[in-house]
């Protein structure tokens, strides 16, 4: 028999704080654990196992809403796995869009910081371009 976890050891073992594994809980991404004599928090190799999917999955970036449909279709063994197939291609499309959106940030500031000059801060063309008009004009 594998000896229980504590939260300590889980949060340890997946690289996830303490207080994430207990707000996994209070959200239902992870059932309540078993509890010692003692009345500590005791785990086992499936909430080892759960908790490692999550941790996995936010690591690529997919919401808790998206790790808790994910972890649904995960217990429908034999169903067809289009609906998880789906599910990656939309956050595939939402990270290239950010992506697209992050290139054209760096290109606008990378215009910004070629148009400086140098000089007195009244001067500043970076500064310039980020106060409204009202406060760089006495």
């Amino acid at each position: 028999m594998v000896p229980a976890l504590t939260i300590g050891q889980l949060a340890r073992a997946t690289a996830t704080k303490v207080e994430t594994v207990r707000y996994y809980e209070r959200i239902g991404l992870l059932a309540p654990p078993g509890r010692t004599q003692g009345n500590y928090r005791a785990y086992g190799t499936a909430d080892l196992s759960r908790l490692s999917f999550i941790r996995r999955a936010r690591d690529l970036g997919f919401s808790l809403d998206q790790v808790r449909n994910l972890l649904d279709l995960a217990g429908q063994g034999q169903k067809d796995c289009g609906s998880v197939d789906v599910m990656a291609q939309e956050h595939l499309a939402e990270i290239d869009r950010k992506l697209a959106d992050l290139t054209a940030l760096r290109r606008e500031l990378g215009v910004l910081i070629s148009s400086c000059e140098g000089g007195a801060m009244s001067e500043c063309r970076i500064l310039e371009a980020l106060a409204p008009r009202s406060i760089l004009v006495p």
